[in-house]
């Protein structure tokens, strides 16, 4: 084996053993109490002080990907049972499909359910009967890492990210750097940046000219001013997570309508405004991993975190891309 095969290996051994660790510590990490936590008198005009934290199911190995149905439940992955499931606020859920590792979700326009399959090393449409369509798992040629979030952008094309933290154990890392991408309608990818160390969650604000997108390794989230033709450009840091070994990193986020943002970071969720300060944090017994926006008036936050969905009512709408129209 040659010098650069391995440093190859012990590179991959490296990441894999920290995003183990990592996940193993979050894992042990005894249950927080409940709490909303406010930094500025600010975070009182995002959630009441008496909201509640309601456990909607539990007993997942490992929850992502959460997406609301207008027809009255939760698309949420599990990343450790290896499916999609439809969960119902009753909580009782239904298989849509098995699938190695299934990560963040969203809709397209079409409400069509889209997934990073981590396995696949793929982004995939998903139909109501479980079936699936690869529409993209290659950039130039070679293999993505493991498409790790999604979301619709103003123009209609696709966003996601594709960190190594989900790369199979065992495959090979093609693309020699961790980008975020855009999908076209015809199956265009092209690369929008590279800038990140592991980007993860990301996000549009609701009047389409900033593009968020937060780095799991560096614990930040940055910004970047984003162009009609889709294309990104000024990048810099938004805004800092800094956490304990176990304490979770900024991983999924959401926008509000007025321009909030809710990222999963240590603790729970952080609330940000569009300015880049720290309203407060959700406090949330497990560790968060990702979030939606739900119920008719889209006013819910669900969070999945750990093993358990969960969802608090907040006094601001949820900014939803796939129901605007396109710009």
């Amino acid at each position: 084996m040659g010098c650069d095969t391995l440093r190859t290996a012990a590179w991959f051994a490296a990441i894999f053993f920290t995003c183990t660790s990592e996940a193993s510590a979050q894992a042990k990490h005894p249950p927080r109490e409940f709490e909303l936590r406010a930094e500025s008198p600010a975070f009182w005009k995002l959630v009441r002080r008496d909201a509640k934290l309601e456990t909607v199911a539990s007993g997942f190995g490992f929850t992502e990907g959460p997406v609301w149905d207008k027809a009255g439940f939760l698309y949420v992955s599990d990343e450790e049972i290896n499916k999609i499931y439809r969960v119902y606020p009753d909580g009782h859920k239904e298989e849509l499909v098995a699938l190695g590792d299934p990560d963040g979700s969203t809709f397209d326009r079409q409400l069509r359910l889209l997934d990073c399959a981590s396995v696949l090393r793929a982004i995939i449409q998903i139909s109501p009967d479980g079936k699936y369509t690869v529409l993209a798992d290659h950039f130039e040629g070679k293999r993505f890492n493991s498409p790790n979030d999604v979301v619709v952008g103003p123009d209609g094309a696709i966003y996601f990210t594709d960190p190594t933290l989900d790369l199979p154990q065992g495959e090979t890392q093609e693309i020699p750097f961790q980008g975020v991408y855009r999908l076209d309608e015809k199956g265009g990818v092209r690369l929008l940046t590279k800038d990140l160390t592991q980007p993860n969650g990301l996000a549009f604000s609701p009047d389409g000219v900033r593009f968020y997108v937060d780095d799991s390794q560096q614990r930040n989230i940055r910004v970047y001013d984003y162009s009609p033709d889709g294309t990104l450009k000024n990048g810099r840091i938004f805004g800092e997570e800094p956490g304990g070994k176990g304490q979770g990193v900024p991983d999924g986020m959401k926008v509000d309508r007025k321009g909030n943002l809710f990222v999963t970071g240590p603790g729970g969720i952080w609330v940000w405004d569009k300015q880049g300060r720290h309203l407060g944090t959700i406090v949330v017994p497990t560790q968060p991993a990702n979030l939606t926006w739900g119920d008719k008036d889209y006013r819910t936050l669900y969070i999945t975190a750990t093993a358990s969905v969960y969802k608090i009512r907040m006094e601001v709408r949820g900014f939803v891309p796939y129901l605007e129209k396109r710009r």
